[in-house]
């Protein structure tokens, strides 16, 4: 049942690597440590060598301290080495909606690339797939900060040299 509305998908992922990467964000919602929303989340991100990692979300009594699952999950493999992904896939309760990344995360993710897969589940399986980039348009991404350094570098060689 996957939805075919499918947003920049970068090509590649077979059928089975997709529905094991689904499986494993829906397995990681049943840790999610949730007491105060009652809203679980999952998520498990797959890297470029095939190494899967995953995240469920955290919260805390002071609520701006808890954690999202994408967040958790990309930690984990930055954690162990891992900064470069194919494909991440976000799973939670509900029925009759795509879960989809809060802004923090869609901002947390693109710090990884604009060119990779986020999966948009439920509970059934069924998914929508989305490039990170089509999540986050007009992102403040390490580029920016790469060209801001290079324009400081530009005006002051410019003053020393003016």
């Amino acid at each position: 049942m996957e939805d075919t509305r499918n947003q920049n998908m970068q090509p590649g992922l077979e059928d089975r690597v997709v529905k094991a990467l689904i499986q494993r964000s829906q397995k990681a919602k049943d840790f999610a440590y949730c007491p105060y929303s009652k809203f679980r989340v999952g998520a498990a991100v797959l890297t470029v060598d095939g190494s899967f990692f995953t995240g469920c979300n955290v919260e805390n009594a002071a609520s701006n301290l808890g954690i999202c699952a994408e967040r958790v999950a990309l930690s984990k493999a930055v954690s162990e080495g891992h900064q470069r992904f194919k494909a991440i896939a976000i799973a939670s309760d509900l029925k009759d909606d795509f879960i989809s990344p809060c802004g923090g995360c869609r901002q947390f993710l693109i710090e990884f690339g604009s060119q990779w897969n986020v999966y948009l589940t439920k509970p059934d399986g069924s998914h929508r797939c989305m490039a990170v980039e089509a999540l986050l348009p007009a992102a403040f991404t390490p580029e920016d900060i790469q060209k801001e350094k290079k324009e400081e570098e530009k005006a002051q060689s410019v003053d020393n040299y003016g």
